[in-house]
């Protein structure tokens, strides 16, 4: 089969592919925002908790990260409907790709927060704050540094991970791709187009992540306001010792 570029053109903007690519983009924020949920509560469980609490954590970190999404679709997909639970395509796929984002960003969320220095702890609850005064005001805050780069990195590992979802059907990216590959039977051509939309979401996703990473790397609190006095004055202090040394 010869590579026909008029095909390769036609994929870039066919309406299917595009929709497709919308598709994947809103699958993986959702998917994301409700991972990013789950992570939150299995980390405070598993770092909090009591012990019943902790081994659901454990159990349910365990079984996500060790087994294929692929297979965990498959099972939400046709597995539920057998116990009485019904759920579409799109239900099914949204719940799959969140409970196995939710086990990897709860690891990295538990691992944001041991991060913080202990004296943070120390300090917060010796000035007499309660458990969630101390994890919104101090810890998280802190740990928000150390979380967003790696979380930045599973959302980009998303957008390419929706693309298991067409194994069920869900008509994102890939699931259009082969579904135009199947009408024309130009494989490769609809399949090089799939792949630079990929890239094009991901790096468009890369740009966001470095100003997010910019924006929190900045300092937070009164620091951030008497920093460029600070700079102004450390400037001035230099200019005197240099000149005195003269």
């Amino acid at each position: 089969m010869n590579w026909s570029w008029s095909y390769f053109f036609d994929y870039l903007t066919n309406g299917l592919m595009l929709q497709g690519a919308w598709t994947t983009v809103w699958l993986s924020v959702v998917s994301m925002v409700l991972g990013l949920g789950l992570g939150i509560i299995a980390a405070m469980m598993k770092m909090y908790g009591t012990r019943p609490l902790r081994m659901i954590a454990d159990f349910y970190i365990w079984l996500f990260r060790g087994t294929p999404i692929l297979i965990q679709l498959v099972i939400i997909y046709t597995g539920l409907p057998q116990l009485g639970i019904r759920l579409n395509v799109i239900e099914a796929a949204i719940l799959g790709l969140a409970l196995n984002e939710g086990a990897y960003l709860a690891e990295i969320i538990r691992a944001g927060i041991m991060a913080v220095d202990k004296g943070q702890h120390d300090a917060s609850r010796a000035v007499g704050m309660t458990w969630r005064q101390r994890m919104w005001h101090v810890i998280l805050p802190q740990a928000t540094r150390t979380i967003i780069p790696p979380m930045g990195n599973q959302f980009n590992g998303m957008l390419k991970t929706t693309s298991l979802a067409s194994v069920i059907s869900m008509e994102e990216l890939m699931r259009s791709a082969q579904m135009l590959a199947q009408i024309e039977f130009r494989v490769l051509e609809v399949y090089c187009v799939a792949a630079i939309w990929y890239l094009v979401l991901v790096t468009i996703w890369s740009a966001i992540q470095v100003r997010i990473e910019a924006h929190y790397e900045k300092p937070f609190g009164p620091a951030a306001a008497v920093a460029p006095e600070a700079e102004k004055e450390l400037k001035k202090a230099l200019q005197q010792a240099g000149t005195a040394k003269i």
